[in-house]
Parts: structure tokens; sequence; C-alpha cells
């Protein structure tokens, strides 16, 4: 018989791949909202490693198989010129692709950069996925932290946030009325009527990607906006997460907002193996990371970025195992990862969406595949109970 084991109050038998989660733990019970799993790009490749043809052909297989195993989402980011997401400077143009291979994954950009586009261009991009997605789009906007980026488009980080607050205020008016006025710092519109007009009524939901910056999060929950993360900070986590939900709660919104928080995720039914085969891609991403943020290494200061020199030097500081060991990397076996996401939910009190890439640095197609597929048999059912 095989011997049952205990992680966090999680019993079970090995060979069955079978948990129960404690009534405390069971997000599909009275006040706890069942999670959502879903899949996120975020290319970490050079030319010479893998080319783009190879890496969204991957990505497109991947989404493909996330759709039919009852993942929620599909996500990818906007980055320029580094191997550090460069790959994916439009993220609209692959979720246009995703929509026609998938058809329940919700299509999230995650995110686009206001800061980088004109809104009028946005507004009319969105409207047109959202209609090709069949009304599967949700927006997420960000405000762009890698020094590079701003200065190849001539842009500055002081303008950071304003530009920020400003494109979504005219994509949103953009996307919510016809003939349409507004003169802002940046950009003036006049007598504008964007199409085509969005699939959803009265537009797709939005998301605000926030990451180091309280404001950000109070910003995002003022405003009634889902809440997208990377828990690369650990513990500070928790009260960010937490500004946000007070601050949606005093603006009069119903509920306690939505957070989606993004993991690297492997799993395998063997964790030595699991962390063996991801464990130094890890590393390199944690590397790439730290390469086309370094810009915050050399001095570099700005208003609108309090705090990320100390952010980025912690991440060189950091390596695959602490983030394992801490939890925010899901890599182990099912019965581990059940565990982490578990502890996560506990100490950060809370969320609704997990978004895992599954494919990061050079992980070969055939790994991710099977990592996805044991994920979703042996580790999802404990925590989504819902339909996306």
């Amino acid at each position: 018989m095989a011997q049952g084991r205990t992680v966090l109050g999680l019993t079970g038998v090995r060979s069955g791949l079978s948990w129960r989660l404690p009534a405390s733990l069971a997000f599909g019970g009275a006040g706890r909202a069942p999670m959502q799993f879903g899949v996120q790009f975020f290319p970490d490749v050079r030319p010479e490693e893998k080319s783009g043809r190879d890496y969204f052909r991957d990505a497109l297989d991947l989404a493909e198989e996330a759709d039919r195993r009852g993942f929620a989402h599909v996500r990818i980011v906007e980055h320029y010129f580094h191997y550090y997401g460069g790959y994916s400077p439009n993220p609209m143009l692959f979720l246009a692709a995703a929509a026609q291979r998938t058809r329940k994954l919700r299509l999230v950009t995650g995110a686009i950069l206001p800061v980088f586009n004109h809104p009028l261009k946005l507004a009319g991009e969105i409207g047109m996925l959202d209609a090709i997605g069949d009304g599967r789009l949700d927006v997420g906007f960000a405000r762009a932290f890698l020094p590079h980026e701003f200065r190849r488009f001539g842009r500055s980080p002081d303008e950071s946030v304003d530009r920020f607050r400003e494109g979504i205020e005219q994509i949103e008016l953009l996307l919510t009325r016809e003939n349409v006025s507004h003169r802002g710092r940046f950009h003036t519109i006049e007598n504008t009527t964007s199409l085509p007009r969005p699939t959803q009524k009265p537009r797709p939901k939005f998301y605000v990607a926030a990451q180091n910056t309280p404001d950000s999060f109070v910003f995002a929950g003022e405003k009634g906006y889902s809440l997208m993360a990377i828990p690369f900070v650990g513990a500070r986590m928790r009260p960010l997460l937490s500004a946000y939900r007070e601050a949606w709660q005093r603006a009069g919104h119903p509920g306690r907002g939505e957070v989606m928080l993004a993991s690297h995720m492997f799993c395998d039914r063997e964790g030595e193996r699991a962390r063996a085969i991801a464990g130094p891609m890890l590393d390199n991403y944690l590397h790439s990371l730290v390469d086309a943020a370094g810009d915050w290494l050399d001095g570099r200061v700005s208003q609108d970025y309090p705090g990320y020199d100390r952010m980025i030097a912690g991440l060189r500081a950091s390596s695959a195992a602490d983030q394992m060991a801490n939890g925010v990397a899901w890599i182990g076996s099912p019965e581990e990862l059940v565990d982490s996401i578990a502890r996560m939910q506990e100490e950060f009190g809370g969320f609704e969406h997990a978004s895992l890439q599954v494919n990061f640095n050079l992980l070969p197609l055939d790994a991710a595949l099977g990592s996805l597929r044991l994920f979703a048999e042996a580790v999802m059912p404990h925590f989504a109970t819902a339909s996306p």
C-alpha cells in the first residue's frame, strides 16, 4: 500500500496523485472563490538560440493544449529590442493568432504599454481583437519598466505615470463613447469614434499591472480595475494586495477586486527531476531580466519608479533555488505544487487567477506540454472548480 503524506495539512497518497485540501483552504467553498489558471508567454530567447517562427509555433501549440485542458486564459507581454521580452513587440498579433487556435481561453494582454503607443491606435486594435476573439479579450495595461525601452522610444521615465493614466483614460473613453473629444497633456482627441466598436459591452475588462509602487496598487483599486502582478517582492506582496483591496472597497466597488499573479511553473511526477530540468532555465530567465533592467543598478533614479534599484538588485542576488524555496516559482511534483499554491494563497490573502509561465527560457516544447498536462490533471482540480 502506498505511503500517505501530509504537507501543510494536505493529505494524500503518492501513487494516486490525489490529495484533499482541508476546509480552511478549500477554494471552492464558502467565502473563497475557486481559482482559475492560465498560461502566459514571456519570450526569453536570442535569435541564435531559437527563431521567432519556432518560438511562436511552440507557444501556439501550448495555448491550444491549454484550451483543451481547461485553463482559463492565455496572456503575453509587450516588450522591445532585448532578448528579454523583445520577441513580443505587439501582444495583440499573437492573441489574434491564438484566438483562431482556441475556443474558450480568455485572451489577455499582459500588458500593453500606453507610454509607447497612441491611444487612438490602441483603442482601434482593442476593438478589432475583441471582434476576432468573439468577445474573449481582457486588456491589461502596464507602465513599462525597462530604461532601455524609454531611451530608444525617446520617452522620459519621469512621465511614466502621467502617460499611463492619461492613456487609459482616453482609451476607455474611445471604447465606451462615440464622438470623443479629450485634450490631454500628451495626446488630443477631437470628435472621434473608434472602430470597430467593442464586442463586449461597454468594453473588455481592464487589468492594471503593478509591481513595486504602492500608488499603482491603490490606483487600480480606486478605478475598479483588475490587478496583475508578479510576486518577486515576496513578503511585500501581501500589504500591496491589501492596499489594492482596501482602495477598491473605499471607492464603493462591489466585491473585493480581482487579482492575477504570475508564476513560473514546471510540474513533474518527481520533484527533484522537475527542479533539475527547470531550475537552470529559471536561473537563465532571472539573469536575462537583470541584464535587461540593469540600468537601474547604475545610479539611475526616477520619481515614478521609487525603489526599482533595490528590487533589481534583489533579483540579481536571487536564484531559482530562492524562488522555489519562497514558493513563488511553482516547480516540483504535483503534491509540492498544491502545497506551494495553498501557502501563497494564505500568505497573500488570496488571489483569483494564476498566470503560469510554462515555457520559460529554452525549456523544450515536449517538456512544457508534459508539465502542462500533469498540472491540469493533478493540481488544478484542487483549486479550480468553475468553468472559465
